[in-house]
C-alpha cells in the first residue's frame, strides 16, 4: 500500500461531514467544487493526510479512501448493506483472512469490496446476482477501486444453487433466504456461519424457522445494530438528533453434523 498519493491513486476529499468526495487522482485534471478547485497534480507525490487549499482559499483535508468511504460512494444510486452492519457480519461469522466466502446478492458490490478485503489474498469470495443491470454495475464499481483479484462473480440466481463447496461464510441479502438453508448447508464447512440480512421481521421469522428445522444448524440468533453518533463540543456535547437506526436485522447460525431432534 502506498504512501504517497500517486496518479491513478483514489483520494478522499474531505470538507466536512456533509461535504466529501471520493475521486480518482489523474494529472493534469482537476476537481472542482462550489468551494473551490484543487489541481490534482499538487497531490500527485505527496503523503495522505495533508490538508490542502482550493483556489479559493479554502482548507480540504486529502485522506486515503476508507473501507466505509468506498462502501458509501458504490452505493450511492442503490441501497447498501450499512457499515455498521457489515462489521458486525464480519465479526459474527468468524470472516477473516483466508475464508472462503459466498455472498448474495451482488447489489452494487459495497459489501463485496469489504469481504473481499477481509479474506485478503488467501482467501476468495464468490458473489451471485440474478439481475444482468446489478451485475454489470457491480463488476465496473470493483473494477474502478481494484478489488477483483481475489472475487468471482456469477450472473445467475443463487436458488438455483450454489457452486462452490467447502465455504467459511455465506452471506445472504435476498427477499426469500429460508428457501437456501439447506443449499448453503451443504456448501458450508463444519461449524461454518450463515449470515442473512433482512429489512423486516416477517423476513427474519421464516429464515429462523427454517434454520430451526431439522437439527442441522446451531447457535441460532438474531440481531440488530443501532449507531448514534455523538456530537462532542465543550459544555455541550449530546448525541446528535439524526441516528442509523434500524436498517436490517441479521440472522446468524452455525452448521451442524448429522440430524437433531
Amino acid at each position: 500500500m502506498q504512501d504517497e498519493i500517486q496518479d491513478g491513486s483514489h483520494v478522499f476529499i474531505f470538507l466536512d461531514a456533509k461535504r466529501n468526495w471520493l475521486r480518482k487522482v489523474v494529472a493534469g485534471e482537476e476537481f472542482h467544487s462550489n468551494k473551490g478547485i484543487i489541481k490534482f497534480d499538487d497531490l500527485i507525490g505527496k503523503a495522505y493526510g495533508i490538508r490542502i487549499e482550493s483556489h479559493s482559499g479554502i482548507v480540504f483535508q486529502i485522506h486515503r479512501p476508507s473501507p466505509t468511504d468506498i462502501q458509501i460512494a458504490m452505493g450511492r444510486n442503490t441501497q447498501i448493506i450499512y457499515p455498521k452492519d457489515a462489521g458486525t457480519i464480519l465479526i459474527e461469522a468468524g470472516i477473516g483472512a483466508g475464508a472462503r466466502v459466498v455472498e448474495s446478492g451482488t447489489g452494487s458490490g459495497a459489501l463485496t469490496g469489504i469481504l473481499a478485503r477481509a479474506v485478503g489474498p488467501t482467501g476468495h469470495v464468490y458473489t451471485y446476482e440474478v439481475r444482468e443491470d446489478m451485475y454489470n454495475g457491480a463488476k465496473k464499481n470493483l473494477e474502478k477501486y481494484g478489488l477483483t483479484e481475489n472475487i468471482t462473480m456469477h450472473n445467475q440466481d443463487i436458488l438455483e444453487g450454489i457452486k462452490e463447496e467447502k465455504l467459511d461464510a455465506v452471506v445472504l441479502d435476498l427477499a426469500t433466504p429460508w428457501e437456501l438453508t439447506n443449499e448453503v448447508h451443504r456448501v458450508l464447512r463444519p461449524s461454518r456461519y450463515i449470515a442473512s440480512y433482512s429489512p423486516t421481521i416477517e423476513q427474519t421469522m421464516k429464515t429462523c424457522k427454517a434454520l430451526g428445522e431439522g437439527g442441522k444448524w446451531g447457535m441460532i440468533k438474531t440481531l440488530e445494530v443501532l449507531e448514534r453518533e455523538i456530537m462532542v463540543r465543550e459544555n455541550k456535547t449530546r448525541p446528535t438528533t439524526w441516528m442509523v437506526a434500524h436498517t436490517g436485522y441479521i440472522t446468524f447460525a452455525r452448521t451442524m453434523i448429522g440430524e437433531g431432534k
